[in-house]
């Protein structure tokens, strides 16, 4: 049997394979709202097989936005087009939650397809908010500091963002701690240089991740689960490493998180070369968290193989692979993967006439 496509059950949330859609930002919202775009763009990896569809980071205040045209959720108004999502993915047999997320000082920046960096005031960009007032690089903006009342805004913006996506309809969330966002900002001794009760020590820089981490876990129902995405290290010395995430991961357990998605970088630029990039490159940082901290994990990044998948959930280095690029490329990556471990999956009745002639089904790609 496939361990792969072995089901996991977190609380109440049964999931029927180990395969993650990973939050993929999309950059195309008005005033946050989801659209038919992401009605197809989510729903077709439900369709496809995936056990768990995520949201792109989605923003719990417009100033936590990344660019303009990000997914929000920091208004009822936003609800009932996620609601369509939710009940759609559910009718496919997959589990949605959304990634609850705060982009920090790398917020009012293009969207990829405009260019890079700021968005000028004048062309609907804002003044972000972090730790301090260092941009993360000269094309950025410079970002304001947050004082304490602020603090308390983004922490309860988070836990709204968690009631918003309960009437969604979603049973799953990931609190966005990586990839240089805002509560990687506070984690990171490169980036929050500050002398308060948030900044310094392991116990001040780790506050507001736990806080969030403590405000999404009352405001989300006992039942479900609660994910936290982390950068396992900045991959420059003295930053974020291993060796503190492991500790927070266990900090975020006592919290009431169930699984820690391992990540890593974006604190600040690196050079070319630095992030060792390869096939399964990050499943390592999965692997020791969830050994030393004692939580589920979920192993990210260039994984696009069957065999590699299959192997890190037997292993037992992860409990999920999270997908990102791979189902880019083929939202129905997991019914092919099936085939290639001779597992045994329900298509889709309306695409179970392509599943006749076996002999003639393709194999996943590889890119």
């Amino acid at each position: 049997m496939s361990e792969l496509f072995s089901t996991l059950r977190l609380r109440d949330v049964t999931l029927r394979n180990r395969i993650v859609v990973s939050p993929m930002c999309e950059y195309s919202s008005t005033d946050g709202f989801a659209n038919d775009w992401h009605v197809v763009h989510l729903g077709s990896r439900a369709v496809g097989g995936a056990a768990l569809v995520l949201t792109e980071a989605i923003a719990v205040t417009p100033q936590g936005r990344i660019s303009p045209q990000d997914l929000g959720i920091w208004k009822d108004e936003h609800v009932a087009e996620l609601a369509r999502i939710a009940r759609f993915c559910a009718g496919q047999g997959a589990a949605w939650g959304t990634q609850l997320a705060h982009a920090g000082r790398k917020g009012s920046t293009k969207r990829p397809w405009d260019g890079s960096g700021a968005i000028p005031l004048a062309d609907g960009g804002w003044i972000p908010v972090a730790p301090g007032t260092d941009a993360f690089d000269p094309t950025y903006p410079t970002p304001s500091a947050l004082d304490e009342a602020g603090i308390a805004a983004i922490v309860r913006a988070f836990a709204d963002g968690a009631r918003r996506t309960l009437d969604a309809g979603g049973t799953v969330i990931e609190i966005h701690g990586a990839h240089g966002y805002l509560v990687h900002e506070f984690l990171s001794p490169l980036v929050n240089h500050r002398t308060d009760r948030w900044g310094g020590s392991f116990e001040n820089r780790t506050r507001l991740a736990l806080e969030i981490a403590r405000a999404v876990r009352a405001a989300w129902p006992e039942r479900y689960p609660l994910f936290v995405r982390l950068s396992a290290t900045d991959y420059v010395a003295g930053g974020w490493d291993l060796d503190q995430t492991v500790a927070l991961a266990g900090l975020l357990r006592g919290e009431g998180v169930d699984l820690i998605d391992a990540s890593s970088g974006g604190a600040v630029p690196v050079p070319a070369g630095t992030i060792p990039l390869g096939p399964l490159y990050q499943t390592p940082f999965a692997e020791r968290i969830r050994r030393e901290a004692g939580i589920s994990t979920g192993a990210v990044g260039m994984i696009t193989e069957p065999a590699d998948a299959e192997a890190i959930v037997a292993d037992g280095r992860a409990d999920l692979v999270v997908l990102a690029r791979e189902l880019l490329r083929d939202p129905y990556w997991a019914l092919f993967a099936a085939r290639a471990l001779a597992a045994e999956v329900a298509w889709p009745p309306q695409y179970q006439r392509a599943i006749g002639d076996r002999a003639t089904m393709r194999a996943p790609a590889v890119v």
